[in-house]
């Protein structure tokens, strides 16, 4: 056989592989998809021309005001908070009365399309901050007449949070309810290998680790991946739940938010991508209500680093709590197990619950105070 067959050959067996992984993730996202009713799918267009895919959760009976904005982390979707019960803060929450948005951040799920003239990994988290932010806090006050909403966001959900805060967007917010969000980055050898290497697998736009998850998600709960610890603990969180997270949550990163990440942690930074606008100054003048959460064996978002976090905080209604043994929970929580451990729906989702209970609005309350319309003369 001459080199030409070798490379045909070659070519074959490579264009073979692909397709055999192709449908193997096909499959095993089949296999381990969700059985619940999907939620509503509404659309957010940002002032850029991005549109969102915002998935809406409803109430079954609507007590509260104000709906809750649930908003994901780097490398997730919407699945962080919406998904199969009991390991789903939408349902929770919707049960409890407040209509759930899970926001899908532009590049991600179904929110992956650019407006024309645009790339799909052409963003940062800047973009997160100024256009998918208050594109989504004005659809779920559109949609549900309120004049404020609650955000809820999980690590760079968190952040984004902080950051739509400091802006014209903040007094449409109730609140905002932190999880895993580390808004301090320390230099360690270790994270500034990984995010190096992150961003040189992202080359020229993306990194597509969903790809590998997907693949790998029917050997968990058999085998334990390295680092598997630092998204979640493979010991707090049930083996079915652990494929399904792996086969459905993860998302592909785009280089340049995967950049600016790599400029937080070199220079122990919260910033913007330009390094313009430093966020993490921004959060001592923040004064609506504030609940920051973390988990005591989170390795991103550390209890030390949550507990710095929140003596920034200045706000007069502020809470801080640290999901953990030493607090009297069931196991010291990861930066996953705070929404898919074991204990979570028993002891984090509770309490999100009860602290926004206790700063909405009653919908029977606020229809009684509504002024009556005149009566009509003549």
């Amino acid at each position: 056989m001459g080199d030409w067959g070798w490379v045909v050959w070659v070519l074959v067996a490579g264009l073979v592989l692909a397709l055999g992984n192709v449908l193997w993730v096909v499959l095993v996202r089949r296999w381990y998809r969700l059985r619940t009713p999907l939620p509503q799918a509404l659309k957010a267009r940002c002032a850029d021309g991005w549109e969102l895919t915002v998935h809406v959760r409803r109430a079954p009976k609507r007590r509260f005001e104000e709906p809750v904005l649930l908003c994901h982390g780097l490398a997730a979707n919407r699945f962080t908070f919406d998904f199969e019960p009991p390991y789903s803060v939408a349902h929770y929450l919707a049960e409890a009365g407040f209509d759930c948005f899970s926001v899908e951040w532009r590049g991600t799920g179904h929110s992956r399309l650019p407006p024309p003239g645009r790339r799909y990994t052409d963003f940062t988290i800047d973009d997160h901050v100024h256009q998918d932010g208050p594109a989504l806090i004005e659809l779920a006050l559109r949609e549900t007449g309120a004049k404020r909403a609650f955000w809820l966001g999980h690590s760079l959900g968190g952040l984004v949070g902080y950051a739509v805060a400091q802006g014209p967007e903040g007094a449409k917010l109730a609140g905002l309810l932190t999880l895993g969000a580390p808004v301090h980055f320390k230099s360690e050898p270790f994270l500034r290998t990984l995010i190096s290497l992150g961003v040189r697998a992202a080359w020229p736009g993306r990194l597509r680790q969903e790809w590998m998850s997907a693949s790998l998600a029917p050997f968990l709960g058999y085998v334990t991946l390295p680092l598997s610890d630092l998204v979640v603990n493979p010991l707090h969180i049930p083996p079915r739940i652990q494929r399904q997270v792996y086969a459905n949550m993860m998302s592909s990163m785009s280089r340049k938010v995967l950049l600016q990440f790599q400029d937080w942690i070199e220079h122990d930074a919260f910033r913007s991508f330009d390094r313009a606008t430093d966020w993490r100054a921004g959060i001592s003048r923040l004064q609506l209500p504030l609940l920051v959460m973390g988990g005591s064996a989170d390795r991103l978002a550390t209890a030390e680093n949550v507990e710095s976090q929140y003596a920034l905080v200045t706000s007069q209604d502020r809470t801080l709590h640290v999901f953990g043994r030493d607090h009297g929970d069931k196991m010291d929580y990861g930066h996953g197990d705070l929404i898919f451990g074991s204990g979570a729906p028993q002891e984090v989702y509770p309490l999100i619950r009860d602290w926004l209970v206790r700063h909405a609005t009653d919908v029977s309350a606020s229809e009684q105070k509504a002024p009556e319309a005149p009566a009509s003369s003549g």
